[in-house]
């Protein structure tokens, strides 16, 4: 609940009364968010039940009854049964996403109450608290900054900002707006970065004020007290919580099914009606024409296509598994197959969500760190070569001056989980330690040798942080570091306005380029001055202080930053790229998929990231100011979206999908979870993740690799590749079985098929071999071809052609072979059985995507078994009585088996007579798709290099 400050007297230092914090809890309630009420377990059973193709399957076991044929009855109830029992578990477990958010708030909080510090379970935290954080702190309750000692918070998990935000106390006035927020509520400059200010933009839409904080985020730096103002539903974490209650529709699969189901169904009663009139017509026995329809219907229905599907997809997440991938709904594995656009996050998913020093920038030269995260293994570049500190002074001198002047440390791996190396403290200031100590310049020397004596600590006015360190014999180095616009000043530096000029310029470049910039600066005092403690004379004749002695008390030093200072360079810091996301991207669009970037961030920074990555397209960028002012446009023509809340992301994903497009959604933040759970499909890292954003996901990369997500599009690719192939498989022996049956007496045979052979059939074809074609491997152009457009039927894009051509030549086989058997006085009716059978199963050996290969050896043991159990069905006494079948001679055996080569042949041929439709493919390239409206182009990454046109330390 909110509250305004004002109501309950907070502010003071003695903090709420236990009396009125027991009342204000009965009021607003618990800080805690409310449980959706449960869905009972029998009202999901009847949704898993209502899916049209098991509304099929259910009609087809129920026709089974009705003839006695208890073995299919049993194999289309075990379907029904499993497939409902793995929906319901999926249902159960997408619930999860609400839960994680209150797991996220912090167990106790630390408040006043009766003028004594205290603590409290977080659920107890009401309007008017009066809260004192500290670093490491989780803030449990949304509220206002009263007191700030270097608090720094950071808010990437809710805003998507990369940078930690400076928090400054609010003294009695609404606070000035300055960083993104989930719900917009109002307009203000942009966020200023605690050393380094980026240049201005248009204020952003959904913001925070600098001197507010959120609940969820986490406390970085320093120590504040805080009032509250939000609780529960009404805290940051609350409102996206009800975001969040929107459940996930239907997939693309799951919508093509049930489309395809209906027509089935209207399809089968239609024929299966024909067949019992004809029959009637041409005199047969009422029972026996009723039995034969009801026989035909079961056999027209592909009972084994949910499990075809479910083994498809249980096989996908298995090997997404192998790739360290969890999928949390199973149809999310094919979903990603018919992804047509792809919208991440920034911070933590395409980056790595560590701030690192990358550019280097001295008068004399400009250089390049490498490295992965905080660890020190890495190089430094300088025009293209690797150079230690004795090489590069001018280098060495300015990272050494970073590395003192800093308040971070730097925690390697552990046993425990932590497999990485961790900032403590201010992220930027860890970065320089890093890029320290790739340069071989490590703390804990550097401070033996130039102990600190005496700092000026940052802070959002002055914007520099000062220290001072005494050398081994008795000098004083005094070190400033901050942003480049007070730094790069004749008040603070020495030297000519000619370099002054040109480090601006320099800055101005690297913040262009979504750097964000540091300028550092240091001066040294001989002992003999710097050991008096005496006044110093700086340059424009003021006195300043000289540096305390060891044991004294230190003295102020502002004064050793009035213009005495030399500049030693620039550091460039940003959020660097995964090392995957640039190769993940760039497959993703060869494979017709179109990339969409929504962040949190800062425009630069976000235009920056796309540059770095290799998008061409990347200097139009939306921001979430522009789309609530309503100047955005269409926002499916921006492809770069920056500053953006939760509900705008929402609003982003669902034009896409409002303009018939299948979305995936990768992310890993709190902000990131409406717009998960919404998309047709949410990605999800899961090491650095927020819990909220793992539950919202369908799919979540265990060991954050972006890479997966082409892994697991190949996988959702093949798994619709198989659909279709069971389906062209399938659907056609159901028509041949038909067809046989319309056309057969008017060849002089009066009843083809009896229904026990008619179901025997269709148990044999659709029962293992048409399952073992869920494990067929994907085709290996899969990856160069654009997805399925999401209005295609399942049986679009050439399919229905091919079906009714397969279906003709296995009808043409069997009434062939019956003919002949008939006219010369065999067994036709045996004959027309084993043919009807043998042929499909050839088909089901052409349907193979390796052929010649042992890639799927269930397919060739499942084709044998049932071709074994067909010859049987001739031969072994107990099944000749139930079929009503005939021994055959050999040779008509041999006719019979032969004639199943025409199946397979068949069915190799058919794919160069009617090649499968590829929308978008550029004629006579089968290499790559065309290039569709809106399709961004996709260039190779380039790591970033000095700019050798530029000697004076040029930099992209």
């Amino acid at each position: 609940m909110t509250a305004d400050l004002a109501d309950h007297g907070s502010g003071g230092p003695a903090g709420l009364s236990t009396r009125e914090a027991a009342r204000l809890l009965v009021s607003h309630g618990p800080n805690t968010i409310a449980a959706e009420r449960r869905v009972p377990l029998w009202h999901r059973v009847l949704q898993q039940l209502r899916d049209p193709l098991i509304l099929v399957l259910l009609a087809a076991a129920t026709l089974t009854i009705a003839t006695n044929d208890l073995a299919d009855t049993s194999i289309i109830m075990l379907v029904v049964i499993v497939n409902t029992v793995v929906g319901v578990a999926q249902e159960i477990k997408a619930e999860r996403a609400v839960a994680a958010l209150r797991a996220l708030s912090a167990p106790v909080a630390r408040v006043v109450r009766d003028s004594q510090e205290r603590y409290v379970p977080s659920a107890e935290v009401v309007p008017g608290d009066l809260l004192l954080l500290a670093e490491g702190d989780i803030v449990p309750a949304d509220g206002v900054v009263l007191e700030a000692a270097r608090l720094l918070i950071d808010e990437s998990s809710v805003t998507g900002e990369s940078e930690p935000v400076e928090k400054t106390a609010v003294a009695g006035q609404a606070p000035t707006r300055t960083t993104p927020v989930p719900v917009p509520e109002g307009d203000g400059p942009p966020a200023s970065a605690p050393d380094g200010p980026r240049p201005a933009e248009p204020s952003p839409a959904g913001t925070v004020s600098a001197g507010t904080v959120s609940a969820g985020t986490v406390v970085v730096r320093g120590r504040g007290r805080v009032s509250v103002t939000a609780t529960g539903a009404d805290s940051a974490t609350g409102r996206i919580a009800a975001l969040l209650r929107t459940g996930p529709g239907l997939t693309p699969l799951q919508r093509r099914l049930a489309a395809f189901g209906r027509v089935l169904a209207a399809a089968v009663v239609v024929l299966c009606a024909l067949v019992l009139l004809l029959g009637l017509l041409r005199g047969q026995p009422w029972d026996v024409m009723v039995v034969t329809a009801l026989s035909l219907a079961v056999a027209a229905v592909p009972e084994s296509l949910p499990a075809v599907v479910t083994l498809s997809l249980a096989l996908g997440a298995r090997r997404m598994v192998a790739r360290r991938a969890i999928v949390r709904r199973l149809p999310a594995v094919e979903t990603l197959g018919s992804v047509t656009v792809l919208a991440t996050d920034k911070t933590g998913t395409l980056t790595e969500g560590r701030m690192a020093a990358e550019a280097l920038w001295t008068p004399e030269t400009t250089a390049v760190v490498t490295g992965t995260g905080y660890a020190p293994e890495g190089r430094v570049l300088r025009d293209g070569r690797t150079v230690t500190a004795e090489e590069a002074p001018d280098l060495a001198a300015l990272l050494e001056a970073a590395v003192l002047c800093n308040d971070a440390g730097l925690q390697p791996p552990g046993d425990d989980d932590r497999p990485s190396w961790l900032a403590l403290g201010d992220p930027t200031e860890a970065a320089l330690l890093t890029a320290g100590a790739r340069l071989g310049l490590h703390r804990t020397v550097l401070e033996r040798a130039w102990p600190r004596v005496d700092e000026v600590p940052f802070d959002s006015s002055r914007k520099r942080m000062t220290t001072v360190h005494r050398g081994p014999d008795g000098s004083a180095r005094v070190i400033s570091k901050g942003a480049p616009e007070v730094m790069l000043t004749a008040h603070v530096l020495t030297g000519s306005p000619e370099e002054l000029a040109r480090a601006v310029t320099h800055a101005d470049r690297l913040a262009a380029d979504g750097y964000r910039v540091l300028a550092v600066a240091a001066d040294t005092l001989p002992g003999d001055v710097a050991g008096t403690g005496a006044a110093v004379t700086g340059p424009a004749g003021a006195d300043t202080p000289g540096p305390p002695t060891a044991g004294t008390e230190p003295g102020p030093v502002d004064g050793w930053e009035s213009g005495r200072l030399g500049l030693l360079g620039l550091v460039g810091i940003l959020d660097p790229p995964r090392a995957a996301a640039a190769a993940t991207l760039e497959a993703c669009t060869r494979a017709g998929i179109i990339p969409v970037l929504i962040t949190g961030d800062h425009p630069l920074t976000a235009r920056a990231v796309v540059r770095r990555l290799g998008i061409a397209d990347g200097d139009r960028v939306v921001t979430g100011e522009q789309i609530r002012s309503g100047e955005a446009g269409d926002l499916t023509e921006a492809r770069i979206f920056a500053r953006t809340s939760p509900e705008q992301k929402l609003d982003i994903v669902q034009a896409w999908r409002a303009a018939g497009h299948v979305v995936a959604m990768t992310g890993d933040g709190v902000n990131d979870g409406p717009a998960l759970r919404r998309a047709d499909i949410g990605v999800a890292m899961g090491r650095r993740g927020t819990e909220v954003a793992r539950q919202s996901a369908d799919l979540v990369l265990a060991d954050d690799d972006l890479g997966t997500v082409v892994a697991a599009v190949e996988e959702g690719r093949r798994v619709y590749s198989n659909v279709r192939r069971f389906l062209l498989y399938g659907i056609s022996g159901g028509a041949a079985e038909v067809a046989v049956m319309l056309i057969g007496p008017f060849l002089g045979m009066p009843l083809p098929l009896l229904p026990a052979q008619i179901l025997w059939i269709n148990l044999l074809t659709h029962g293992l071999p048409g399952v073992a074609l869920g494990a067929e491997p994907g085709g290996r152009d899969v990856m160069r071809d654009p997805p399925r457009p999401p209005g295609e039927s399942v049986l679009g894009a050439g399919l229905w052609p091919r079906v009714l051509l397969m279906g003709t030549v296995i009808a043409a086989v069997t009434l062939a072979a019956g003919v002949w058997a008939h006219q010369t006085d065999r067994p036709w009716q045996t004959m027309v059985f084993l043919v009807l059978g043998a042929t499909q199963l050839g088909v089901a050996l052409g349907s193979r995507a390796r052929p010649g290969t042992w890639s799927n050896p269930f397919l060739l043991v499942a084709v044998a078994t049932a071709l074994a159990l067909q010859i049987a069905g001739v031969y072994f006494p107990p099944l000749r009585a139930l079929l009503g079948t005939e021994p055959l001679a050999l040779t008509e055996l041999l006719i019979a088996c032969a004639l199943s080569v025409v199946g397979y042949a068949a069915m190799r041929l058919q794919r160069w007579l009617l090649p499968e439709h590829t929308a978008g493919r550029r004629p006579g390239s089968p290499s790559g798709p065309a290039d569709a409206p809106g399709s961004v182009a996709v260039a190779a990454p380039v790591a970033p290099q000095p700019n050798p046109a530029d000697r004076d330390g040029g930099h992209r």
